[in-house]
């Protein structure tokens, strides 16, 4: 017994540094922060998390000769009114929006133009300034190709 009482006795206990630790685990965790922030600046992931697009058969424009123009920017309602802007959007996407407004599909022509993506929305009637309301008709021209 007295054998095993010097053994206890003659380890020494460990000598922790906590302020030391401390800083090690703050700089570990500061380090990895940076990594991870620089990773998404440098693959564009700000970028990307930052972008979205309004509806689920929406496209937003591949034509820069549509995009942005009031030829294709719908306003709807009254106070506020909301603008939409159906430029690159596929027929069938704009089709589910009219739908949701609850606005009717008049007619749809066909208009060749060089530069827009077959099957897209290039035009909409009655386009901005004027205002759409529910039950209106809505005429769209799209790309022909």
């Amino acid at each position: 017994m007295n054998a095993m009482n010097q053994y206890a006795d003659s380890a020494e206990s460990p000598d922790f540094d906590a302020p030391q630790i401390l800083r090690r685990t703050r700089r570990r965790r500061t380090v990895g922060i940076a990594a991870v922030a620089a990773a998404l600046i440098a693959a564009g992931g700000g970028t990307a998390l930052a972008t979205s697009v309004a509806g689920g058969d929406a496209k937003p424009a591949a034509s820069p000769t549509a995009a942005g123009s009031d030829a294709t920017t719908m306003l709807y309602g009254t106070d506020p009114t909301i603008p939409i802007d159906f430029a690159g959007w596929s027929l069938e996407g704009a089709k589910s929006y009219l739908v949701k407004t609850q606005t009717k599909l008049g007619t749809v022509t066909k208009k060749s133009v060089k530069g827009c993506k077959p099957g897209s929305v290039i035009g909409v009637s009655p386009h901005a300034p004027k205002i759409v309301n529910n039950g209106d008709t809505v005429s769209f021209t799209i790309c022909a190709g």
